[in-house]
């Protein structure tokens, strides 16, 4: 082989080896793994370290089905603080199997069928002159309002509650965090 040929032989591996290694990512990029779920209401709620009180609350009332279907619901939760709030034992009384059915309406009084953002809360108190009505799933209602650049909201019985965190994304719904918890008059 004479010396040219030698030089064309190794650029045109050198070539073929370049070609080879620009193509393999390429390739490779369509086999990556699809990126995990977004979590539910329930595996949200049991994720923040925050709500454990309401999610054992959900377990005993039997909602953890409801709240991990497709939905989409938008739920109110209260953190374990908002529970400590209540009278003692309160909720060691509610997650007795005798009080389900109590258990169940007052959890379902912090639920509200459809996917309803900080936004569209907002939106309607706006339109509805500074306080709106909203019905729950357990079929009460209760009345959202704007405090400065805060939603609160008033249960049956006027206790307001506010809206500490607002707008976290669910595979099925969405939920607002709350300083306190919902009691049905």
């Amino acid at each position: 082989m004479t010396p040219k040929n030698t030089l064309t032989a190794i650029i045109a591996a050198a070539l073929a080896t370049t070609t080879g290694l620009v193509a393999a990512p390429a390739l490779a990029d369509h086999h990556k793994t699809a990126a995990p779920a977004t979590p539910n209401i329930v595996q949200t709620a049991m994720s923040t370290g925050v709500h454990n009180t309401l999610v054992a609350a959900v377990k005993a009332a039997g909602l953890v089905d409801t709240l991990s279907s497709p939905g989409p619901f938008t739920v109110f939760a209260p953190t374990d603080t908002a529970f400590a709030k209540l009278p003692e034992g309160t909720v060691a009384t509610l997650v007795k199997p005798e009080n389900k059915g109590t258990l169940t309406t007052i959890l379902t009084y912090h639920a509200v069928a459809g996917k309803v953002t900080s936004a569209d809360l907002i939106k309607l108190i706006n339109s509805h002159g500074g306080e709106a009505t909203i019905k729950t799933v357990a079929g009460s209602e209760l009345t959202a309002r704007l405090s400065g650049d805060m939603i609160v909201i008033t249960d049956a019985a006027g206790r307001a509650t506010a809206v500490t965190t607002a707008d976290v994304m669910t595979s099925n719904g969405v939920v607002h965090v709350t300083d306190g918890v919902f009691l049905p008059g």
